[in-house]
């Protein structure tokens, strides 16, 4: 990263100097940003929406082991296969199934090309990531409430505690671990994020979907700029210490 180096021949010491540049490049500062929202769609979806499904699984008595399955199953769906459900999920020409289900409750004038509109391609190519990994946060969670003695949560509803009193005063803290566990791996992996916005947008229109990730192999691969990539690369990876960093002070 103190290098600039187009990937073949001698490497020139340049410093600081990558650094400066990137601190006033505009594209990586868009690219961040975008990243910020990528991060709090995802982490939104996969922690909030895998927690719901395991508590709503702690209280089935049938089939419980074939929802966790059919929950788990995008985890190990390859990305390009999920890349193309989406496309032809958010697509105009021939109507996809969001539009379709738009125009069937009359609501015609949201129909949209979501991966071509700037104003929703971000959140469009987050929701994908999002969804991914819900069920294998649902598995952790769900693991983490059933090995729980369920004789504390007895005593408290002799006492007269509600469900949801249980659940929020009693359950969520005996998982904290857990949960802060979740959180660094999902917050990792949402600032690495790549792959799901490569495939669909490849960072437009303009540089709307534009994350962290993407800018640094379009600066490497198409501008063969090995250097300055490499300084991106270690931004990343320098962020993702601090924020590990800061959720375990804030939770210990």
């Amino acid at each position: 990263s103190f290098m600039e180096w187009g990937g073949i021949g001698e490497k020139t010491f340049v410093g600081l100097d990558n650094y400066i540049q990137m601190f006033h490049d505009k594209v990586f500062y868009t690219a961040f940003l975008n990243n910020l929202i990528y991060l709090v769609i995802v982490v939104a979806m996969q922690l909030g929406i895998g927690l719901l499904f395991a508590v709503m699984l702690t209280y089935m008595t049938k089939h419980v082991t074939l929802i966790k399955t059919l929950y788990y199953v995008p985890c190990i769906v390859t990305t390009v296969a999920i890349g193309q459900l989406f496309r032809s999920m958010y697509s105009t020409e021939p109507m996809g199934l969001i539009n379709q289900f738009l125009q069937a409750i009359g609501l015609e004038n949201l129909v949209t090309s979501w991966l071509a509109n700037v104003s929703t391609a971000l959140a469009a190519v987050s929701i994908p990531e999002g969804w991914r990994f819900t069920g294998m946060y649902m598995v952790i969670f769900y693991a983490a409430l059933v090995s729980l003695d369920p004789s504390v949560y007895e005593a408290a509803k002799v006492d007269g505690a509600t469900e949801f009193q249980i659940f929020f005063r009693i359950k969520l803290p005996l998982i904290k671990d857990i949960i802060l566990l979740t959180l660094t791996m999902c917050l990792t992996g949402a600032l690495r994020g790549f792959d799901i916005p490569y495939l669909l947008t490849n960072g437009g229109p303009g540089t709307s979907t534009y994350l962290t990730g993407l800018t640094l192999y379009k600066t490497a691969f198409s501008s063969l700029k090995m250097g300055y990539s490499c300084t991106m690369a270690v931004f990343i990876f320098i962020l993702s210490i601090i924020i590990s960093v800061v959720q375990l002070k804030l939770t210990s």
